[in-house]
């Protein structure tokens, strides 16, 4: 295996973790802002008030994003085994 090798499933492994990633963080970062814009509207400094609307949110994008993201790792993972060979040989 050379170092190209290593550097190229390196950058594909960091790939698919941001791009697997990056819904849920979007949409709990979408509604924190979202909440924290309230709470300064209403001037209410209810500290719980933020995170039941973000558990809620992220595992509704989990239930949505669950397959895709699911999808996208098997996909790497089959890829890798699957260039097992050229990688030892």
């Amino acid at each position: 295996m050379t170092p190209e090798m290593v550097m190229e499933i390196s950058k594909q492994a960091i790939y698919i973790t941001g791009m697997v990633a990056a819904p849920i963080l979007m949409i709990a970062l979408v509604v924190g802002l979202i909440i924290s814009i309230f709470q300064a509207v209403t001037q209410i400094q209810e500290q719980t008030l933020v995170f039941v609307p973000k558990i809620i949110a992220v595992f509704i994008a989990l239930l949505v994003f669950g397959p895709w993201m699911l999808r996208q790792i098997v996909n790497f993972t089959e890829n890798i085994f699957g260039n097992l060979s050229h990688f030892t040989g």
